[in-house]
């Protein structure tokens, strides 16, 4: 109990209300022992009184803000029932967090809505992690189970329970889901996908709708996953208990049958269900009581194909499948068989034979259907030895009926379970260890209360009782470890409950030795339960109503149960004749189910839940209750729960309406109370409940603490003032490293805290505000010092100024006067200047007028005769240009008639080589064609000639005769007559008067031509501005569609990409498969294998049917019987699916069908088809780009056209422009081509020269070829057939670690390329294919032994990249830029496929080994390493050091990591790829790469971890990020996209950094963190914890201020909370052309021992 200290003014306490249960409330004033009443101020204003008998009346005390919506219950100050309930209403409410802690048991509140909260993202984000680190989550209960069971080799228990409706399902489901990713993704095996698997299957056939869930399981389940020594899931088993078989006959309202009869009714109209003759859910009648055959949001058609489906995993048929189907529509047909009654009083019964339901039933079980329906209505009696037939009234009938309808599907359940048991059960070890996850009814109180509910109370009373006693014994744990002495704890223990029920002459007992009563009956079994047990016990009671009921107190609540149907329940009695015409079906399934198996002459039913009637007396084994076999049961997993470390999730089920976040404190309280959340703190409120470590308790309440502060003497300055801070030593109690309170004392000691801290505040702030008083008016008295200064030095100014306004008064003056005399003396000058300049104007025009005249003659004549001249010089350059062609014609027949003679000399090659003879062929064609042009151009030539002397002859005699009239012209002009030449004169003077008119127009045309130009210009300007406008349209255009392409292009390489991840995966576990082949045939006796053959490259290949036998695929699996003993080992079909794929893509099927194991082959072919479908749907995506090119331009010529007319002239330049840049394009086309056929030509020609020696050769050998090639090609290396697998060996596979990274950059990869030149030179190219597949698996064999090696992987990375230049650098395909450069004779497209492919893995690989380093050093490292001393550590907490059972605390000598550490391994990177002078882009793509997996990693861990999100720890990841920036910045590598990979990360740190209390502060947050999502960003404000009393926490108005401005911005973010860790950016290879390689210029070491390879 708190103490009486607390309860002063202003404190908060709870006080109990009607509506809500608890409402918080405030003192008045302060209370003192002896008061009456509290006086208290309610939330809402209201004041009341509170009355308090004595001290143990007081209300409960509420706990400190600070402490307001934690994550672990028990780490509340004061621990009750009210601050439980408020707690988690804050946390269900405001934070929207479903799971809270509680100790060691995780409440779940049923949110009834879909969360983001279970992708894979999160459970990588709670895989490996501590459970006192994370936000509580089912999956760090998961988390928790699997590291305790790998650590301690101790087998687990998830314990899940609650009401009907609470998630009990969805959790086990997702349990189980976190099992199958963490045991079984790196083992990459198909068990946990059958373990998924059972959960529709089992949903189907096992839950059902109720009135408090649409998916409530109708049984209680426990499933034992096995794990192997690795941590692997390799196996599971379930065991189910009390499946309600009543419901199959009968549903309360606005309730439905089990889900498979409602998903088999929906499906009725598909093909194969028609034999069902099913009809809609309403027509059975099994089917329509609940008069609710629909759930809102859920598909009964899709549901069956998930049913089905589940089914093919676990390798059930589809054949059997049907079988099953058939049983399950028979039942409903069962159901709708009409039986009527007869005979006097009813006392007969009769079925029609022609009844439509009946005959279904009979036809789809394959039974007789007269046979049934006459023992439907009879049963068999044993009168004095003899065997009578009586017949059965209507209702018997019925009932009888119905007994067989549940004893049916009682059977066909417990059947579905043994399959399921046997398709999950461990097959190749026995499980090394398991982990159970218990799926159970909660307590569940009815306003009926039957038989149903007394098996699951009665449970529900064992699992609290274990529960209790662990959670004790945990106690007492932790107090031995800490050596306290300490008094035992009592708790309410329901041992005296559970001997009622199940002790002797207890429920169940009374209740079997009824059923054994000829005459039994429920009124009998009750009048015994009240004469046995009324007086007797305390937890039983007998109604005052009734007689025919009892009420049990049990530990959660007190039920009243009728006993009416408690004994037919309870024998669960079904007659044995309708049995034995089963066991007579022709249905092998129908007849399995209810085979008799024969045991000591006794005869048992072979599922547990049901009893068999007869008219012979049975033996003992018949009489098997159900309550017995419940016991039985109960008691088999009591002993199973005990001999494992428990986990308990408690799941609350908020309100009884389904409304999401809807929040019913009174049924919280009803299902705490229930299911011992609130026992679990009342244990822990006996004893000591906060409890902290000596230094956390050193780091709060320093302050208090008196004497040396010194950390070395922490704990005995923590014993000596705790002694004089709680005088009552009971208080209290100190252990070997916490120090232990009573509940309350925490408060206390945070009271005299806060006091401490209040009065240290005053004394400091009366320090500051005399500071603060003397700095004002040390400054006021320098203001007003300065104030006079500048006054004084006004007052001179001023004076100053007047006496220099007074001189330049004077100056003024005195130069007023003299302007005005120089402008009057300007004036005079200016007039006679200007009378000068008109008449000196008037001369100077009348001269330059004569002038003007005498030049405009001389133009006229200059001009006429430069015409003369510049047709002389045309006529003569067009004979000039004449002769030139026909000079290059000739020279054009020379070449022709060499080329000629060269094609006559490949008919000797021909020979030699019959697959030159088609391009022969078409050389000869060109060779006639250019023969034939050759002779029309001859023919031409030879008529230009004669038309060019005709015209050279006339161009001569025209010469002659102009020579001839310049000769007589002088004549002519002497005798010009006077007349003449004043004619002339006259004509001159015309001329002239012409041409002053002329003058005077052309300027106004001058004029006009300027003003032109002007418009002109202005037009030209728009024109540009409209052009300028238009190509920024277009290149904003074509750049989004081709960032829009690139988005696409990389998408499609990082899918390639995976898909070549997940086919070297693939590959992987064929090679596992192969190995455990090989293990399984291997005989004892030991078989040597050859020293000089290589493991790695041992690739056996064995046949079909022994690798079928022994590793059957999914497929075959899927079509074995489940009953049968052995596979049916049926080939595959070669006709598959994948290959119509392939054959429609054009994929060839040769590769593929050399490949061994059929997953490796189909993995193989899906990546293949992949390829080709990438490729076209490139090409297709660049058609379209240059369609939409096409468009664009043709809109600019649009727009063109459609200018103003003002513009026409312009228009038609830029279209002239245009035109003449398209006719430029196309003649670079068609260069580029002609430059394209010669370099063929050459290149033809090389090889002509080649092989030209061979050609000339009389005796043609194949053997003479080679050399004669070889020796034109040297350089080489020559490796023989037989040498292959030896050099592969020495070269790759078993080359040594220190001699490979001796050797010079790329050397393996030049030595295989010269290898491989030379056999293709030498003309075995069979032999150069074979070397390059050779090499490549090699390569991959390498870099499977080197897979965590991170020097060798990036050497062979290194050699990959290399060998594929170099094979893409001598492709035919590529333009050979150096004239030594020859062209490889095969195909090399395949091998560079296969090395780019290469070169993606082995790149994959040396992430995958960093990501391995990395991955458990990032949180350490990024999140909790202190790189800022003392940061972290000026504010602790306000919570209780209470670490869960199971928790992996690190080492305390062991090292925490740091970013030192990271940076080590990203250097360890950087320093391997530079060492092989790999591109900087590889890096970049590298380290971008890894810096989102830390990002990531670090980002998805903050948004769990609520300690984390503080202010000092934003600081100090701030800092870590920034040391990882300024590395990627030393070494240039901010460029490549890492940097930019950090924003996230870095935009989370500032956001814990910013302020949190304005519109203003939210404003400036949403706009810094653009990056971060609008889920992320309300995380980190909801888990923002303060570390001090100094901040505050984030409100939740602020909060939606937030979420408001984020909608705002819409910029179109996906909602995502976590970051994808394992989103992989794809990578590309640039093209690099190496040098050209000789084998001279290689330094082979003779460490390397390949001295068998010959220089060719």
């Amino acid at each position: 109990m708190a103490t009486t200290e607390l309860y002063t003014k202003g404190a908060c306490v709870w006080v109990p209300d009607t509506d809500s249960v608890w409402v918080s409330a405030r003192l008045v004033r302060d209370f003192s022992p002896g008061d009456g009443q509290l006086q208290l101020q309610l939330s809402d204003g209201r004041e009341v009184s509170y009355p308090v008998t004595d001290l143990t009346g007081l209300p409960p005390l509420g706990n400190p803000d600070i402490l307001e919506g934690e994550n672990d219950l028990t780490a509340l100050t004061f621990l009750h029932e009210p601050a439980v309930l408020h707690n988690l209403r804050v946390r269900f409410l405001d934070y929207s967090s479903i799971y809270t802690y509680c100790g060691i048991v995780l409440v779940a509140i049923n949110p009834y809505e879909s969360l983001p909260i279970y992708g894979e993202e999160v459970i990588d984000a709670y895989s490996g992690q501590d459970m006192a680190d994370m936000e509580p989550h089912i999956f760090s209960v998961a988390e928790e189970a699997y590291r305790t069971m790998t650590r301690e080799e101790k087998n687990q228990s998830i314990i899940i329970s609650g009401e009907s409706g609470s998630g009990k399902t969805v959790s086990a489901k997702f349990t189980m889901r976190y099992f199958a990713v963490v045991g079984g993704a790196a083992q990459q095996t198909s068990v946990e996908e059958r373990v998924l698997a059972s959960n529709p299957i089992m949903e189907a056939i096992g839950n059902a709708k109720t009135t408090r869930n649409d998916n409530s399981s109708r049984f209680g389940k426990y499933i034992e996953i096995g794990f192997g020594r690795k941590g692997d899931i390799i196996g599971a088993n379930m065991r189910t208990y009390l499946l309600e078989k009543s419901r199959v006959v009968f549903q309360a309202s606005m309730e439905r049958n089990y889900h498979i009869f409602y998903q088999l009714c929906a499906s009725k109209d598909l093909p194969e269900m028609r034999v069902l003759k099913l009809e809609a859910a309403e027509y059975f009648r099994y089917t329509n009581q609940g008069e609710e055959t629909q759930i809102p949001g859920t598909d009964d058609v899709v549901e069956l194909e998930r049913t089905r489906n589940a089914f093919t995993i676990l390798g059930v048929q589809s054949d059997q499948q049907m079988e099953l189907f058939r049983i399950l529509a028979a039942v409903l047909h069962l159901g709708n068989i009409n039986i009527q009654a007869s005979g006097r009083g009813g006392d007969r019964s009769y079925i029609d034979t022609e009844d439509r339901s009946l005959a279904l039933f009979a036809k789809l079980l394959g039974v007789e259907g007269a046979q049934m329906a006459h023992w439907l209505c009879h049963r068999r009696l044993a009168v004095g030895g003899e065997m009578l037939v009586k017949p059965m009234p209507g209702r018997q009938a019925v009932e009888a009926r119905d007994a067989l309808a549940k004893h049916i599907y009682g059977q066909l359940f417990s059947w579905t379970v043994q399959r399921l048991n046997a398709a999950l059960r461990a097959q190749r070890e026995q499980p090394k260890s398991f982990i159970g996850v218990l799926d159970i009814y909660g307590f569940e109180t009815f306003d009926r209360n039957s038989f149903e509910q007394f098996c699951i109370n009665y449970a529900n009373e064992k699992l609290q009782q274990q529960f209790n006693r662990h959670v004790f014994h945990l106690e007492q744990e932790e107090y031995v470890r800490e050596e306290l002495p300490w008094n035992r704890i009592e708790f309410s223990d329901n041992q005296p409950c559970i001997d009622l029920i199940e002790g002797s002459l207890g429920l169940l007992d009374l209740l079997d030795e009824e059923c054994r009563m000829p005459k039994g009956s429920d009124e009998s079994w009750a009048r015994k339960l009240y004469d046995q047990h009324a007086t007797k016990c305390a937890h039983f009671r007998k109604p005052r109503m009734s007689n025919t009921a009892f009420i049990i107190l049990h530990f959660a609540d007190t039920v009243q149960y009728e006993c009416d149907g408690f004994l037919d329940k309870n024998r669960d009695t079904v007659f044995e004749e309708p049995i034995n015409i089963m066991k007579a079906s022709q249905s092998e399934l129908v007849a399995e189910l209810f085979q008799q198996d024969s045991a000591g002459g006794a005869v048992k039913l072979s599922v547990p839940n049901g009893s068999l009637r007869s008219g012979k007396r049975g033996h003992r084994e018949h009489k098997l209750t159900v309550g017995f076999q419940f016991r039985q049961s109960l008691q088999l997993l009591m002993e199973t729960l005990n001999s494992t470390t428990p986990h308990y999730v408690r799941c609350i089920k908020p309100n009884d309406l389904k409304e999401p976040f809807v929040f019913d404190p009174k049924r919280a309280v009803q299902q705490l109370r229930a299911c011992g959340v609130l026992e679990t703190i009342r244990i822990s409120a006996a004893g000591y409940p906060s409890r902290w470590t000596y230094e956390e308790f050193f780091s709060r309440y320093r302050v208090l603490l008196r004497g040396s502060l010194s950390p070395a003497v922490v704990r005995a300055s923590c014993q000596r003032t705790l002694s004089e801070l709680i005088p009552d030593s009971e208080q209290y109690c100190f252990g070997k490293t916490k120090v232990f309170f009573r509940a309350g004392q925490v408060a206390v000691l945070e009271k005299l805290r806060s006091e401490r801290l209040h009065v240290a505040g005053v004394v400091i702030q009366s320090w500051v505000r005399g500071w603060l008083g003397r700095r004002r008016y040390l400054r006021l008295r320098w203001a007003t010092l300065t104030l006079q200064r500048y006054a004084r030095g006004g007052l001179a100014r001023r004076l100053a100024q007047t006496l220099r306004y007074t001189r330049a008064a004077l100056v003024i003056q005195k130069t007023y006067r003299m302007v005005v005399v120089r402008q009057l003396y300007w004036m005079i000058r200016e007039a006679t200047i200007t009378i000068q300049a008109f008449t000196r104007g008037t001369l100077v025009r009348r001269n330059y007028r004569k002038l003007l005249e005498e030049r405009a003659a001389v133009c006229l004549q200059a001009a006429v005769r430069g015409w003369l001249q510049r047709r002389t010089y045309g006529r003569v350059r067009a004979a000039v240009v004449l002769m030139q062609c026909c000079v290059r014609r000739r020279l054009a027949r020379k070449e022709l008639q060499k080329l000629r003679a060269e094609a006559r000399s490949v008919e000797k090659f021909r020979e030699l080589n019959k697959g030159m003879e088609v391009k022969l062929m078409q050389l000869q064609l060109r060779a006639d064609q250019q023969a034939r042009e050759s002779g029309s151009l001859r023919e031409t030539l030879h008529a230009e000639r004669v038309a060019h002397s005709a015209e050279l002859e006339q161009l001569r005699g025209a010469l002659h005769r102009l020579e001839v009239q310049l000769q007589d012209q002088p004549q002519r002009t002497r005798k010009i007559s006077e007349r003449e030449e004043e004619e002339r004169r006259k004509i001159d003077e015309r001329t002239t008067s012409e041409i002053l008119h002329l003058t005077q127009e052309i300027e106004a045309l001058k004029a006009e031509r300027d003003g032109l130009l002007k418009d002109k210009e202005e037009l030209s300007a728009r024109l540009l501005e409209q052009e300028k406008e238009q190509a920024d349209c277009v290149q904003k255009a074509v750049s989004r569609a081709g960032e829009g392409v690139q988005a696409e292009l990389e998408e499609e390489r990082r899918r390639y990409q995976g898909l070549l991840r997940e086919f070297t995966r693939l590959e992987q576990r064929y090679d596992n498969l192969r190995d455990m082949s090989l293990l399984t045939e291997r005989p004892r006796g030991h078989r040597r294998t050859d020293s000089t053959q290589s493991l790695v490259l041992e690739t056996p290949s064995p046949s079909p049917s022994t690798h079928g036998f022994f590793f059957p695929s999914p497929e075959e699996v899927r079509r074995v019987s489940v009953t049968s003993p052995t596979f049916d080992r049926r080939p595959l079909s070669p006709d598959g699916p994948l290959n119509v794929l392939m054959e429609e893509v054009g994929v060839a099927k040769d590769t593929a069908d050399k490949m061994q194991g059929e997953d490796l082959r189909h993995a193989y072919d899906a990546v293949r088809v992949a390829n080709k479908f990438l490729e076209t749907q490139l090409l297709t995506q660049r058609r379209q780009w240059e369609e939409e090119l096409a468009a664009l331009r043709l809109q600019v010529k649009g727009s063109d056209r459609e200018r103003p007319p003002s513009a026409t002239q312009t228009s038609a330049d830029l279209q002239e422009l245009l035109e003449q840049v398209e006719v430029r394009e196309l003649e670079c086309c068609r260069l580029r081509k002609e430059l394209t056929d010669l370099r063929s030509v050459a290149r033809l020609r090389r090889v002509l020269a080649l092989t030209g020696p061979a050609v000339s050769s009389s005796t043609p050998q194949a053997s003479a070829t080679p050399q004669k090639k070889g020796g034109s090609a040297g350089g080489l290396l020559e490796c023989r057939k037989k040498d292959e697998a030896k050099l592969i060996k020495t070269l790759v596979t078993d080359v040594r670690v220190d001699i490979a990274l001796s050797l010079p950059l790329g050397l393996p990869a030049r030595v295989l390329f010269l290898c491989v030149r030379q056999a293709d030179c030498s003309g075995d190219q069979a032999r150069a294919r074979s070397l390059c597949t050779a090499a490549a698996a090699g390569i991959k064999a390498a870099l499977k032994k080197h897979c965590n090696d991170l020097d060798m992987t990036a050497l062979w990375l290194k050699n990959t990249c290399l060998l594929a230049d170099l094979l893409t650098q001598h492709s035919a395909k590529q333009d050979l830029a150096c004239e030594d450069l020859l062209p490889l004779a095969f195909d090399v497209s395949e091998t560079s496929r296969a090395l780019s492919d290469l070169r993606i893995q082995a790149y994959q690989q040396l992430l995958s080994i960093c990501e391995s380093r990395l991955q458990p050093i990032i949180v350490p490292a990024m999140l909790e390493s202190e790189t800022i001393p003392g940061l972290s550590g000026s504010a602790a907490k306000l919570v209780s050091s209470r670490k869960r059972a199971g928790s992996d605390p690190r080492a305390p000598g062991s090292e925490a990591p740091t970013m030192a550490q990271v940076l080590r391994e990203l250097g360890a990177l950087h320093a391997a790829l530079t060492r092989q002078e790999l591109p900087l882009p590889l890096l970049e793509q590298a380290l971008r790469q890894l810096s989102h997996l830390l990002v990531a990693s670090a980002l998805n861990c903050l948004l769990l971890r609520k300690d984390m999100c503080c202010w000092n720890r934003g600081l100090q990841i701030r800092y870590n990020v920034s040391l990882l920036e300024e590395w990627l910045r030393g070494r240039g590598l901010q460029a490549g996209g890492a940097v930019a990979t950090l924003e996230p990360l870095i935009q989370a740190a500032q956001l814990l950094q910013m302020s949190k209390k304005s519109e203003a502060d939210a404003a400036a947050m949403v706009q810094t963190c653009h990056v971060l999502s609008t889920q992320q960003i309300v995380k980190i404000l909801t888990l923002y914890t303060p570390q001090s009393d100094a901040e505050e926490r984030v409100t939740l108005n602020f909060i939606r201020i937030v979420q408001g401005q984020l909608k705002e911005r819409s910029d179109g973010q996906p909602p995502q909370l976590l970051m994808d860790v394992r989103r992989v950016f794809p990578v590309t290879f640039s093209y690099q052309p190496p040098p050209p390689q000789h084998a001279e210029q290689l330094a082979i070491p003779e460490s390397l021992k390949i001295s068998f390879l010959r220089k060719a």
